[in-house]
C-alpha cells in the first residue's frame, strides 16, 4: 500500500448526503476481486446515461474535476452494504481522501485498509470547503496527514483528528499484511521454537 504523507490536489464538491455504497459502486460491478479497474464504474448510475455517454452535469464528469484527487461531500457517506469495492473503486478512479461530516462505520474502516484518507470535520467547514472547491482547476486543496491540517486555496487551515494507530498505518504505508510482516522476526522466532519443542506439528 502507497504511503499518505501529504496531498496537494484538486478537490471536487459533492455535496451529497447518505450517499450509499450502491451509489459508489454498483452490484453489477462486484464480480471481479481485483482491486483494479473498477475506476470506471465509481458512480456510474449518476455520472452515465443509459446508453452510456456521460452526464455533463455530473461533478467528475466535467473537465476541471476529471483528475479530482480529493471529494468533499455529505454526511453518512458510504452507507449502505459493507462492500469494499467501493473503497476499491473509489481509490481506482483517482480519489485519495473524502472530507465529510460523517462516515458509515464499515467504509470508514474500508478506507484506511485500502490506503484512503477518510476525514470528519464539522458540517461548518465543510460548507466552507465546498465552496473552496467550487473553484474548479483553481480548487487546490492541501491535506497534510503528518501535521493533521487542511490547506484551502486562500491560505487558511484547519485541523482535523485521526486515529493514532490509523495515521500510523497510513503515513508507513501498512495494511493488515503490512503490519504482520512488520512481526516477520517475531513470528519466525516462534516458528523456530514451537518446530523445535513440538517437531510433530510441522511437516516439511
Amino acid at each position: 500500500m502507497d504511503k499518505f504523507t501529504r496531498l496537494s490536489a484538486v478537490a471536487a464538491p459533492l455535496p451529497m448526503a447518505n450517499i450509499d455504497t450502491d451509489m459508489i459502486i454498483p452490484q453489477n460491478h462486484l464480480k471481479t476481486i481485483k482491486r483494479t479497474g473498477l475506476g470506471i464504474y465509481a458512480f456510474s448510475n449518476i455520472r452515465y446515461h443509459d446508453d452510456g455517454s456521460e452526464r455533463e452535469d455530473f461533478i467528475l464528469n466535467q473537465p476541471a474535476y476529471r483528475k479530482a484527487e480529493i471529494l468533499i461531500t455529505g454526511e453518512n457517506f458510504g452507507c449502505g452494504s459493507s462492500r469494499e469495492h467501493a473503497p476499491w473503486a473509489l481509490k481506482d478512479f483517482g480519489i485519495k481522501c473524502i472530507i465529510a461530516p460523517s462516515f458509515a462505520d464499515i467504509f470508514h474502516g474500508n478506507c484506511f485498509k485500502n490506503g484512503l484518507l477518510p476525514i470528519i470535520l464539522p458540517q461548518a467547514i465543510i460548507d466552507q470547503l465546498l465552496d473552496d472547491a467550487g473553484r474548479g482547476a483553481n480548487a487546490i486543496i492541501t491535506v497534510d496527514l503528518e501535521a493533521q491540517e487542511i490547506s484551502g486555496p486562500d491560505g487558511g487551515t484547519v485541523s482535523f483528528e485521526i486515529d493514532p494507530y490509523r495515521r500510523h498505518c497510513l503515513l508507513e504505508g501498512l495494511d493488515d499484511i503490512g503490519l504482520t510482516l512488520e512481526k516477520k522476526k517475531i513470528i519466525g522466532d516462534f516458528e523456530n521454537t514451537k518446530r523445535l519443542s513440538q517437531p510433530w506439528l510441522f511437516k516439511d
